[in-house]
């Protein structure tokens, strides 16, 4: 991890999650019912390096995926039959 980043999201793990056909870099922290914060067109999950810090201080736990295709996350194979538009539904199985 750059340094940058560990100073944007202290206390934050930085993972990479499998979902099978793509990997979604993921930030992580804090104690709590949890809050998902997804990023938009064309941004990365460091959008929310003023934000998450402070919600993990109010007792959430975070979690800030790069959506599929920006940041350090993998894109799906593109397909004939734009089965690759249902990645909307990415989020909802991260294992919180």
């Amino acid at each position: 991890m750059r340094r940058l980043e560990v100073i944007m999201f202290e206390g934050f793990t930085d993972e990479m999650v499998d979902l099978g056909d793509v990997q979604l870099r993921v930030r992580l922290g804090g104690e709590g019912p949890a809050l998902l914060l997804i990023h938009g067109h064309p941004r990365t999950s460091a959008t929310w390096h003023w934000v998450a810090p402070q919600l993990i201080t109010a007792g959430f736990t975070v979690v800030c995926p790069d959506m599929r295709g920006y940041g350090r996350s993998s894109k799906s194979i593109i397909r004939a039959d734009h089965r690759q538009q249902a990645n909307a539904r990415s989020p909802m199985i991260l294992p919180i």
